[in-house]
Protein backbone atom coordinates (compact mmCIF):
# COMPACT_ATOMS: atom_id res chain seq x y z
CA UNK A 1 0.00 0.00 0.00
CA UNK A 2 1.35 3.45 -0.75
CA UNK A 3 2.16 5.86 2.05
CA UNK A 4 -0.73 7.90 3.34
CA UNK A 5 -0.73 11.66 2.71
CA UNK A 6 -0.53 14.23 5.47
CA UNK A 7 -3.94 15.72 6.07
CA UNK A 8 -4.66 19.41 6.05
CA UNK A 9 -5.42 21.39 9.24
CA UNK A 10 -8.83 20.69 10.73
CA UNK A 11 -8.32 16.92 10.67
CA UNK A 12 -9.85 16.42 14.13
CA UNK A 13 -13.13 18.05 13.15
CA UNK A 14 -12.98 16.26 9.81
CA UNK A 15 -12.53 12.91 11.53
CA UNK A 16 -15.66 13.42 13.58
CA UNK A 17 -17.68 14.42 10.53
CA UNK A 18 -16.52 11.52 8.41
CA UNK A 19 -17.04 9.12 11.29
CA UNK A 20 -20.55 10.43 11.75
CA UNK A 21 -21.41 10.03 8.12
CA UNK A 22 -19.84 6.62 7.80
CA UNK A 23 -21.69 5.27 10.80
CA UNK A 24 -25.16 6.55 10.08
CA UNK A 25 -27.86 6.48 7.41
CA UNK A 26 -28.85 9.56 5.48
CA UNK A 27 -32.35 10.69 4.75
CA UNK A 28 -32.56 10.19 1.05
CA UNK A 29 -32.36 6.48 0.41
CA UNK A 30 -32.12 2.89 1.46
CA UNK A 31 -28.66 1.97 2.66
CA UNK A 32 -26.42 -0.82 1.53
CA UNK A 33 -24.21 -2.54 4.03
CA UNK A 34 -20.46 -2.71 4.16
CA UNK A 35 -20.33 -5.33 1.45
CA UNK A 36 -19.51 -5.00 -2.17
CA UNK A 37 -21.85 -7.46 -3.79
CA UNK A 38 -21.37 -11.10 -4.63
CA UNK A 39 -22.52 -13.72 -7.06
CA UNK A 40 -24.75 -15.32 -4.46
CA UNK A 41 -28.37 -14.57 -3.70
CA UNK A 42 -30.18 -14.19 -0.41
CA UNK A 43 -30.85 -17.91 -0.37
CA UNK A 44 -29.34 -20.12 2.30
CA UNK A 45 -25.75 -21.06 1.66
CA UNK A 46 -24.60 -24.65 1.95
CA UNK A 47 -23.26 -25.24 5.44
CA UNK A 48 -19.62 -26.17 5.74
CA UNK A 49 -18.88 -29.74 6.80
CA UNK A 50 -17.75 -28.46 10.20
CA UNK A 51 -21.22 -26.98 10.79
CA UNK A 52 -22.66 -30.44 11.50
CA UNK A 53 -23.34 -31.01 15.23
CA UNK A 54 -21.02 -33.49 16.91
CA UNK A 55 -22.44 -36.84 17.94
CA UNK A 56 -23.83 -36.71 21.47
CA UNK A 57 -23.70 -32.91 21.64
CA UNK A 58 -26.27 -31.18 23.85
CA UNK A 59 -28.91 -29.00 22.23
CA UNK A 60 -29.50 -25.50 23.57
CA UNK A 61 -32.91 -23.81 23.90
CA UNK A 62 -33.42 -23.58 20.12
CA UNK A 63 -33.30 -26.41 17.59
CA UNK A 64 -31.71 -24.07 15.05
CA UNK A 65 -30.09 -20.66 14.76
CA UNK A 66 -30.27 -18.85 11.42
CA UNK A 67 -27.14 -16.83 10.71
CA UNK A 68 -26.77 -14.21 7.96
CA UNK A 69 -23.59 -12.71 6.55
CA UNK A 70 -21.94 -11.51 3.34
CA UNK A 71 -19.37 -13.47 1.32
CA UNK A 72 -16.86 -10.67 1.89
CA UNK A 73 -13.52 -10.45 3.70
CA UNK A 74 -14.96 -7.92 6.14
CA UNK A 75 -17.19 -10.77 7.33
CA UNK A 76 -14.16 -12.98 8.00
CA UNK A 77 -15.40 -13.85 11.49
CA UNK A 78 -18.42 -15.58 10.02
CA UNK A 79 -16.51 -17.13 7.11
CA UNK A 80 -13.70 -18.55 9.22
CA UNK A 81 -15.76 -19.40 12.29
CA UNK A 82 -18.17 -21.47 10.24
CA UNK A 83 -15.42 -23.25 8.32
CA UNK A 84 -13.32 -24.04 11.38
CA UNK A 85 -16.34 -25.10 13.42
CA UNK A 86 -16.01 -22.57 16.26
CA UNK A 87 -19.70 -21.69 16.21
CA UNK A 88 -20.96 -25.25 15.95
CA UNK A 89 -18.75 -26.38 18.83
CA UNK A 90 -20.30 -23.75 21.11
CA UNK A 91 -23.83 -24.47 19.90
CA UNK A 92 -23.66 -28.18 20.55
CA UNK A 93 -26.59 -29.95 18.87
CA UNK A 94 -28.33 -26.69 17.95
CA UNK A 95 -28.06 -26.59 14.17
CA UNK A 96 -26.82 -23.65 12.09
CA UNK A 97 -28.65 -22.46 9.01
CA UNK A 98 -26.60 -20.05 6.91
CA UNK A 99 -27.86 -17.34 4.57
CA UNK A 100 -25.74 -14.96 2.53
CA UNK A 101 -26.72 -11.46 1.41
CA UNK A 102 -25.50 -8.88 -1.07
CA UNK A 103 -26.62 -5.78 0.83
CA UNK A 104 -27.62 -4.64 4.29
CA UNK A 105 -31.25 -3.71 3.59
CA UNK A 106 -31.99 -7.26 2.43
CA UNK A 107 -30.43 -8.68 5.59
CA UNK A 108 -32.41 -6.27 7.78
CA UNK A 109 -35.59 -7.29 5.96
CA UNK A 110 -34.76 -10.94 6.61
CA UNK A 111 -34.17 -10.22 10.28
CA UNK A 112 -37.43 -8.32 10.56
CA UNK A 113 -39.30 -11.11 8.78
CA UNK A 114 -37.87 -13.75 11.10
CA UNK A 115 -35.88 -15.43 8.33
CA UNK A 116 -32.59 -14.98 10.21
CA UNK A 117 -31.86 -14.56 13.90
CA UNK A 118 -28.30 -13.23 14.00
CA UNK A 119 -26.32 -11.41 11.33
CA UNK A 120 -22.99 -9.82 10.45
CA UNK A 121 -23.69 -6.42 8.91
CA UNK A 122 -22.34 -2.90 8.40
CA UNK A 123 -23.00 -0.02 10.82
CA UNK A 124 -25.27 2.06 8.60
CA UNK A 125 -27.94 -0.57 7.92
CA UNK A 126 -27.82 -1.72 11.54
CA UNK A 127 -28.49 1.79 12.83
CA UNK A 128 -30.99 2.45 10.07
CA UNK A 129 -32.88 -0.74 10.89
CA UNK A 130 -32.94 0.16 14.55
CA UNK A 131 -34.17 3.71 14.05
CA UNK A 132 -36.74 2.78 11.41
CA UNK A 133 -38.27 0.23 13.79
CA UNK A 134 -38.23 2.81 16.60
CA UNK A 135 -35.84 0.63 18.53
CA UNK A 136 -37.83 -2.61 18.42
CA UNK A 137 -36.18 -4.78 15.77
CA UNK A 138 -32.57 -5.49 16.71
CA UNK A 139 -29.61 -4.94 18.99
CA UNK A 140 -25.94 -4.62 18.15
CA UNK A 141 -24.31 -7.25 20.35
CA UNK A 142 -20.68 -7.17 19.18
CA UNK A 143 -18.18 -5.71 16.82
CA UNK A 144 -16.47 -7.90 14.24
CA UNK A 145 -14.17 -5.99 11.89
CA UNK A 146 -12.57 -2.58 11.47
CA UNK A 147 -10.96 -0.88 8.48
CA UNK A 148 -10.69 -2.05 4.91
CA UNK A 149 -11.96 1.09 3.11
CA UNK A 150 -9.82 3.26 0.83
CA UNK A 151 -9.93 6.07 -1.69
CA UNK A 152 -8.07 4.66 -4.70
CA UNK A 153 -7.44 6.78 -7.79
CA UNK A 154 -5.97 6.87 -11.27
CA UNK A 155 -2.43 8.19 -10.65
CA UNK A 156 -2.32 9.74 -14.13
CA UNK A 157 -5.21 12.03 -13.21
CA UNK A 158 -4.97 12.42 -9.43
CA UNK A 159 -1.76 12.78 -7.45
CA UNK A 160 -2.99 14.71 -4.39
CA UNK A 161 -6.12 15.18 -2.31
CA UNK A 162 -6.66 18.55 -3.95
CA UNK A 163 -6.75 16.87 -7.36
CA UNK A 164 -9.96 15.04 -6.42
CA UNK A 165 -11.91 18.24 -7.09
CA UNK A 166 -13.48 18.07 -10.53
CA UNK A 167 -13.02 14.31 -10.84
CA UNK A 168 -15.44 11.35 -11.00
CA UNK A 169 -15.29 9.18 -7.88
CA UNK A 170 -17.32 6.00 -7.49
CA UNK A 171 -19.06 4.72 -4.38
CA UNK A 172 -20.98 1.43 -4.08
CA UNK A 173 -24.49 2.82 -3.73
CA UNK A 174 -26.40 6.02 -3.03
CA UNK A 175 -26.43 6.44 0.73
CA UNK A 176 -24.34 3.41 1.64
CA UNK A 177 -21.63 3.67 4.29
CA UNK A 178 -18.84 4.57 1.88
CA UNK A 179 -21.04 6.98 -0.08
CA UNK A 180 -21.85 8.93 3.08
CA UNK A 181 -18.20 8.92 4.13
CA UNK A 182 -17.14 10.38 0.78
CA UNK A 183 -19.86 13.04 0.90
CA UNK A 184 -18.74 14.06 4.37
CA UNK A 185 -15.07 14.15 3.34
CA UNK A 186 -15.95 16.32 0.33
CA UNK A 187 -17.79 18.70 2.65
CA UNK A 188 -14.77 18.80 4.96
CA UNK A 189 -12.67 20.00 2.02
CA UNK A 190 -15.01 22.98 1.52
CA UNK A 191 -16.43 21.57 -1.71
CA UNK A 192 -20.10 21.18 -2.58
CA UNK A 193 -21.99 18.19 -4.00
CA UNK A 194 -25.71 17.58 -4.32
CA UNK A 195 -26.10 14.40 -2.28
CA UNK A 196 -28.87 12.85 -4.33
CA UNK A 197 -27.58 13.52 -7.85
CA UNK A 198 -23.90 13.31 -6.96
CA UNK A 199 -23.22 16.43 -9.04
CA UNK A 200 -20.98 19.22 -7.87
CA UNK A 201 -17.32 20.01 -7.26
CA UNK A 202 -16.75 16.25 -7.30
CA UNK A 203 -18.91 13.91 -9.38
CA UNK A 204 -19.99 11.07 -7.10
CA UNK A 205 -20.81 8.11 -9.34
CA UNK A 206 -22.79 5.33 -7.65
CA UNK A 207 -21.50 2.07 -9.11
CA UNK A 208 -21.96 -1.53 -8.02
CA UNK A 209 -18.60 -2.81 -6.82
CA UNK A 210 -18.77 -5.70 -9.28
CA UNK A 211 -18.82 -3.12 -12.08
CA UNK A 212 -16.37 -0.58 -10.59
CA UNK A 213 -13.18 -2.23 -11.97
CA UNK A 214 -14.59 -2.12 -15.51
CA UNK A 215 -15.69 1.49 -15.02
CA UNK A 216 -12.16 2.34 -13.90
CA UNK A 217 -10.59 0.48 -16.82
CA UNK A 218 -12.69 2.28 -19.43
CA UNK A 219 -12.19 5.71 -17.87
CA UNK A 220 -15.79 6.22 -16.71
CA UNK A 221 -14.46 7.00 -13.23
CA UNK A 222 -11.21 8.51 -12.00
CA UNK A 223 -11.21 6.74 -8.65
CA UNK A 224 -13.38 5.11 -6.03
CA UNK A 225 -14.07 5.26 -2.28
CA UNK A 226 -14.60 1.55 -1.74
CA UNK A 227 -14.15 -1.33 0.70
CA UNK A 228 -12.03 -4.42 0.27
CA UNK A 229 -11.44 -6.36 -1.81
CA UNK A 230 -12.62 -3.87 -4.46
CA UNK A 231 -9.91 -1.40 -3.45
CA UNK A 232 -7.16 -3.98 -3.89
CA UNK A 233 -8.72 -5.15 -7.15
CA UNK A 234 -8.37 -1.59 -8.51
CA UNK A 235 -4.80 -1.32 -7.21
CA UNK A 236 -3.93 -4.55 -9.01
CA UNK A 237 -5.10 -2.84 -12.19
CA UNK A 238 -2.92 0.24 -11.74
CA UNK A 239 -4.81 2.46 -9.28
CA UNK A 240 -3.06 3.97 -6.26
CA UNK A 241 -4.24 4.36 -2.67
CA UNK A 242 -4.66 8.09 -2.05
CA UNK A 243 -6.35 7.88 1.35
CA UNK A 244 -7.06 5.11 3.83
CA UNK A 245 -10.31 5.93 5.61
CA UNK A 246 -8.90 4.64 8.90
CA UNK A 247 -6.68 7.75 9.06
CA UNK A 248 -9.84 9.85 9.45
CA UNK A 249 -10.97 8.05 12.61
CA UNK A 250 -9.83 8.36 16.22
CA UNK A 251 -7.14 5.76 16.92
CA UNK A 252 -7.41 4.73 13.24
CA UNK A 253 -10.35 2.47 14.11
CA UNK A 254 -13.86 2.32 12.74
CA UNK A 255 -16.22 -0.61 12.67
CA UNK A 256 -17.04 -1.89 9.21
CA UNK A 257 -18.91 -4.96 10.49
CA UNK A 258 -21.08 -5.48 13.59
CA UNK A 259 -23.02 -8.47 14.90
CA UNK A 260 -26.75 -7.90 15.31
CA UNK A 261 -29.55 -10.03 16.71
CA UNK A 262 -33.32 -10.01 16.58
CA UNK A 263 -34.61 -8.69 19.89
CA UNK A 264 -37.17 -11.48 20.01
CA UNK A 265 -34.52 -14.15 19.50
CA UNK A 266 -32.30 -12.54 22.14
CA UNK A 267 -35.18 -12.60 24.64
CA UNK A 268 -36.27 -16.15 23.82
CA UNK A 269 -32.84 -17.79 23.38
CA UNK A 270 -30.11 -15.92 25.27
CA UNK A 271 -28.11 -19.14 25.67
CA UNK A 272 -27.94 -19.54 21.88
CA UNK A 273 -26.90 -15.91 21.41
CA UNK A 274 -24.23 -16.34 24.07
CA UNK A 275 -22.93 -19.44 22.31
CA UNK A 276 -22.68 -17.59 18.98
CA UNK A 277 -20.85 -14.72 20.67
CA UNK A 278 -18.47 -17.14 22.35
CA UNK A 279 -17.79 -18.63 18.93
CA UNK A 280 -17.25 -15.14 17.50
CA UNK A 281 -14.78 -14.14 20.20
CA UNK A 282 -12.86 -17.40 19.88
CA UNK A 283 -12.85 -17.09 16.09
CA UNK A 284 -11.42 -13.56 16.20
CA UNK A 285 -8.73 -14.65 18.66
CA UNK A 286 -7.85 -17.60 16.41
CA UNK A 287 -7.75 -15.45 13.29
CA UNK A 288 -5.42 -12.95 14.93
CA UNK A 289 -3.13 -15.78 16.06
CA UNK A 290 -3.28 -17.74 12.78
CA UNK A 291 -3.52 -15.07 10.13
CA UNK A 292 -2.24 -17.07 7.15
CA UNK A 293 -4.48 -20.07 7.75
CA UNK A 294 -7.45 -17.79 8.49
CA UNK A 295 -6.84 -15.92 5.24
CA UNK A 296 -6.79 -19.21 3.35
CA UNK A 297 -9.98 -20.32 5.09
CA UNK A 298 -11.76 -17.08 4.24
CA UNK A 299 -10.71 -17.32 0.61
CA UNK A 300 -11.83 -20.95 0.41
CA UNK A 301 -15.23 -19.93 1.75
CA UNK A 302 -15.44 -17.11 -0.79
CA UNK A 303 -14.74 -19.59 -3.56
CA UNK A 304 -17.40 -21.98 -2.24
CA UNK A 305 -19.98 -19.19 -2.00
CA UNK A 306 -19.19 -17.17 -5.13
CA UNK A 307 -17.35 -19.71 -7.32
CA UNK A 308 -14.37 -17.35 -7.37
CA UNK A 309 -11.40 -17.08 -5.03
CA UNK A 310 -9.35 -13.90 -4.79
CA UNK A 311 -5.86 -13.93 -6.38
CA UNK A 312 -2.95 -13.26 -4.05
CA UNK A 313 -2.30 -9.73 -5.35
CA UNK A 314 -5.80 -8.77 -4.20
CA UNK A 315 -6.25 -11.07 -1.20
CA UNK A 316 -3.01 -10.21 0.62
CA UNK A 317 -3.31 -6.39 0.77
CA UNK A 318 -7.04 -6.58 1.43
CA UNK A 319 -6.54 -8.96 4.34
CA UNK A 320 -3.82 -6.79 5.88
CA UNK A 321 -6.08 -3.73 5.93
CA UNK A 322 -8.83 -5.41 7.98
CA UNK A 323 -8.65 -5.80 11.76
CA UNK A 324 -10.82 -8.37 13.50
CA UNK A 325 -12.13 -7.15 16.84
CA UNK A 326 -14.98 -7.70 19.32
CA UNK A 327 -15.49 -4.08 20.39
CA UNK A 328 -18.24 -2.30 18.39
CA UNK A 329 -16.55 1.03 19.25
CA UNK A 330 -19.83 2.48 20.49
CA UNK A 331 -18.23 5.39 22.33
CA UNK A 332 -18.47 7.84 19.42
CA UNK A 333 -21.93 6.95 18.13
CA UNK A 334 -23.94 9.77 19.71
CA UNK A 335 -21.33 12.44 18.99
CA UNK A 336 -21.07 11.21 15.42
CA UNK A 337 -24.83 11.29 15.08
CA UNK A 338 -24.89 14.89 16.30
CA UNK A 339 -22.33 15.91 13.70
CA UNK A 340 -24.24 14.09 10.95
CA UNK A 341 -27.41 15.91 11.99
CA UNK A 342 -25.67 19.28 11.93
CA UNK A 343 -24.40 18.47 8.45
CA UNK A 344 -27.97 17.81 7.33
CA UNK A 345 -27.35 14.15 6.59
CA UNK A 346 -30.12 12.68 8.72
CA UNK A 347 -32.84 13.46 11.21
CA UNK A 348 -31.85 13.26 14.84
CA UNK A 349 -31.88 9.53 15.64
CA UNK A 350 -32.76 7.98 18.98
CA UNK A 351 -29.94 5.54 19.60
CA UNK A 352 -30.70 4.69 23.23
CA UNK A 353 -30.73 0.92 23.60
CA UNK A 354 -29.02 0.25 20.29
CA UNK A 355 -26.37 -1.89 21.98
CA UNK A 356 -26.74 -4.84 24.34
CA UNK A 357 -23.23 -5.93 25.24
CA UNK A 358 -24.15 -7.90 28.36
CA UNK A 359 -23.54 -11.35 26.90
CA UNK A 360 -20.45 -10.21 25.00
CA UNK A 361 -18.88 -8.87 28.18
CA UNK A 362 -19.72 -12.12 29.97
CA UNK A 363 -17.88 -14.04 27.26
CA UNK A 364 -14.95 -11.61 27.24
CA UNK A 365 -14.59 -11.98 31.01
CA UNK A 366 -14.51 -15.77 30.62
CA UNK A 367 -11.72 -15.36 28.06
CA UNK A 368 -9.75 -13.05 30.34
CA UNK A 369 -10.36 -10.00 28.15
CA UNK A 370 -11.50 -6.53 29.23
CA UNK A 371 -15.13 -5.49 28.94
CA UNK A 372 -16.28 -3.19 26.14
CA UNK A 373 -18.46 -0.13 26.64
CA UNK A 374 -21.83 0.79 25.12
CA UNK A 375 -21.10 4.49 25.77
CA UNK A 376 -24.49 5.14 27.32
CA UNK A 377 -26.32 3.64 24.33
CA UNK A 378 -26.87 0.22 25.88
CA UNK A 379 -30.12 -1.41 26.84
CA UNK A 380 -31.23 -0.12 30.23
Amino acid sequence: MSAQPRLAPGTSRRRRLVAAAAALPILFGALAACGYGSDTSDDAADASPSSAPAAGAKKLSADEVRIGYFPNLTHATALVGLKEGFFQKELGATKIKQSTFNAGPAEIEALNAGSIDIGWIGPSPAINGYTQSKGTSLRIISGSASGGVKLVVNPKKITSLADVKGKKIATPQLGNTQDVALLAWIKSQGWKVDAQSGKGDVSVVRTDNKITPDAYANGSIDGAWVPEPTASKLVSEGAKVLLDESTLWPDNKFVITNVIVSQKFLTDHPDVVEAVLRGSVKTNAWINANSDQAKADANAQLKALTQKALPADQLDPAWKSITLLDDPLAKTAQEEADHAVSAGLLKAPKLDGLYDLTLLNKVLKEQGQPAVDAAGLGKQ
